[in-house]
């Protein structure tokens, strides 16, 4: 899969990760009635946001160990929680930071990929004298 497909995979499912964050604490399915303070969680995820949308290769990095976060509390509460909306958008916050850590992964391998290419290429020519 392309580099370019890889970042939009990632940009979307952040996207859709922001606005079910916001969506679920505030008005969907709170934990208490007129939203919650849980909503804050929404905070690194925008954090991550301008160096996913530069293609900030650190920036894929660190939010690939930042999402596990989102992945675990998606699967805490999918198995935990009574209200049946609430499960239904705990598995959709499980499936979109699942995938997000996917794109996030893959496209910054790529980048891993192409530097040890790059070096194997450099090593074959061995060194360059100049005169």
């Amino acid at each position: 899969m392309s580099r370019a497909a890889l970042r939009m995979i990632s940009l979307l499912a952040l996207l859709a990760l922001i606005f079910l964050c916001v969506g679920w604490e505030l008005a969907w399915a709170p934990i208490r009635p007129g939203g919650s303070w849980l909503v804050l969680k929404v905070i690194p995820l925008l954090l991550m946001l301008p160096g996913i949308l530069k293609s900030r290769v650190y920036s894929f990095q660190w939010a690939s160990m930042a999402i596990l976060l989102y992945v675990a509390e998606g699967s805490v509460r999918a198995t935990s929680d009574v209200n049946s909306l609430s499960v239904t958008l705990a598995w959709l916050e499980l499936a979109l930071s699942s995938l997000l850590f996917a794109g996030l992964v893959l496209y910054s391998r790529s980048f891993k990929r192409a530097k040890q290419l790059l070096d194997a290429e450099l090593a074959d020519k061995g060194p360059t004298s100049v005169h």
